[in-house]
């Protein structure tokens, strides 16, 4: 039987008021005289889903197929776009980008794209949401050598892939060179409209089978989990949608519109005036 996990940082809101005050706490920054978050955001629909990568959803412990399913993805994509083979990096977050299972985890910096994510499953609105905030500065700041001393150099928060190009060659690479339970967060290339609207964000550990709970529990002063309670994810769904957070933008084109719209019209079981007569 599968122990629950406990977490430290659990918060409850209870109003959509709350709920926006609490992704943006700890936003000010008095240095800058501005508001800039050092948050990363990712939402579930399940509060208790883990924060598992899709390859270990999809291949559990093998890790040696991941290597496999890599080459095999530039192998027998055609593509005329040079990101595909201008390095591992590229390959893998387009790999992720189009649904392979790889040891990436989506984010955003956008708390409202995050609330999207754990509001747009209709099916799950019988069970509390959930928003992952993670520290992503301080979290960067723990990677070990050959990386640590990038982000300084570079005055930045975030890595990018031209970082990473020049210093890790290969998922193995980067194993070897970081070692065990390291963790990194870093900033795409805008492939597409997509990655853009949605303010994408990847998180990547070293080893495809570790899962990233595991390593936040041990530093818990990085997390906070923001729990959406199931009686608030309506009133939460509809100000997104009237705020234009929606498949329609953030998944551009007619697959995107296609998935607002089906949730867009569907009825509120058990509500007497969403009758065939009104539709």
């Amino acid at each position: 039987m599968e122990t629950k996990r406990i977490y430290q940082n659990d918060y409850v809101v209870q109003s959509w008021e709350e709920l926006c005050e609490e992704v943006y706490h700890d936003s000010w920054k008095p240095r800058l005289s501005r508001y800039r978050s050092d948050f990363a955001f990712r939402g579930l629909s399940d509060a208790s889903y883990e924060l598992k990568n899709s390859f270990l959803r999809n291949c559990g412990a093998r890790s040696e197929l991941e290597y496999h399913l890599l080459r095999n993805f530039r192998k027998y994509s055609i593509s005329k776009d040079a990101q595909l083979s201008a390095s591992f990096w590229r390959s893998l977050v387009m790999a992720q980008h189009h649904g392979l299972p790889t040891r990436l985890l989506d984010w955003t910096y956008s708390p409202f794209v995050a609330m999207h994510f754990a509001t747009s499953n209709t099916e799950k609105f019988d069970i509390d949401g959930v928003i992952w905030k993670v520290d992503f500065v301080k979290a960067n700041k723990l990677v070990s050598e050959p990386l640590n001393q990038l982000l300084c150099d570079e005055k930045c928060n975030a890595f990018t892939v031209e970082m990473l190009e020049e210093n890790i060659v290969s998922l193995s690479d980067f194993d070897k060179k970081l070692g065990k339970d390291q963790v990194i967060f870093f900033e795409p290339p805008s492939l597409d409209q997509r990655i853009v609207n949605q303010y994408a964000f990847f998180s990547v550990m070293t080893q495809p089978t570790t899962t990233l709970d595991e390593w936040l529990v041990k530093h818990p002063g990085l997390y906070r989990r923001i729990i959406i309670p199931k009686e608030l994810k309506w009133e939460v769904r509809d100000k997104l949608d009237q705020a234009n957070i929606t498949e329609r933008v953030l998944f551009p084109g007619l697959d995107g519109l296609a998935r607002w719209l089906k949730r867009h019209y569907q009825p509120i079981v058990g509500d007497p005036f969403n009758s065939e007569e009104n539709e």
